[in-house]
């Protein structure tokens, strides 16, 4: 069962000891490695959750699947959650430690949606531009290509929402003739 108050624990906890080691960048690259590992191998993550599954057990898989992979803080890091037996935690862990970091480097996510793909040149247009308005320094842009939005693009900073699409404004036309708003209406 996802617990997100127990991920961040973990996380910082990680984020500090590999701060103060000097392997943050090491440890970032790690989490990502998990993250993409849980993401593309579900059966990976039942295996963790699964209770009939002895926790030795799991920890010999974990080992496995990491070896040579990892660096020794996060394979210390991996061995110290089996042990608390919090293995089933591991890609929450994954993607808090992920989250954390980028607030400590200052990273914004900004997620774009657009119904076609998009040139690298409108991409840095579109960082640039955000990085104007919105005062940010350092932005990671995650793409997206959705091909209902029929044009125009949907714009994610936080919880912040631009939907600049034709789908929306069509949505928007429609509700206006179900209204009736451009009949007068007389009593």
């Amino acid at each position: 069962m996802p617990n997100p108050r127990l991920a961040t624990r973990y996380a910082k906890a990680l984020l500090d000891l590999s701060i103060e080691k000097g392997q943050l960048e090491q440890v970032y690259a790690d989490m990502q490695w998990i993250k993409a590992v849980c993401k593309s191998n579900p059966d990976f993550v039942n295996l963790l959750r699964s209770p009939i599954i002895k926790s030795d057990v799991k920890k010999k898989i974990l080992d496995a699947v990491t070896a040579g992979k990892l660096s020794d803080l996060s394979i210390a890091f991996n061995k110290l959650i089996t042990t608390k037996g919090r293995e089933s935690n591991l890609p929450e862990i994954s993607n808090a430690f992920i989250e954390a970091y980028k607030a400590e480097k200052n990273i914004h996510t900004v997620k774009l949606t657009t119904a076609s793909q998009v040139t690298d040149a409108t991409k840095e247009t579109i960082i640039n531009q955000i990085k104007k308005s919105a005062g940010f320094e350092k932005i990671e842009l995650e793409t997206k290509v959705n091909a209902d939005l029929i044009g125009g693009f949907v714009l994610q900073i936080g919880d912040k929402l631009v939907d600049a699409s034709i789908a929306y404004d069509l949505k928007t036309i429609a509700k206006q003739f179900e209204n009736n708003d451009f009949i007068y209406k007389v009593r």
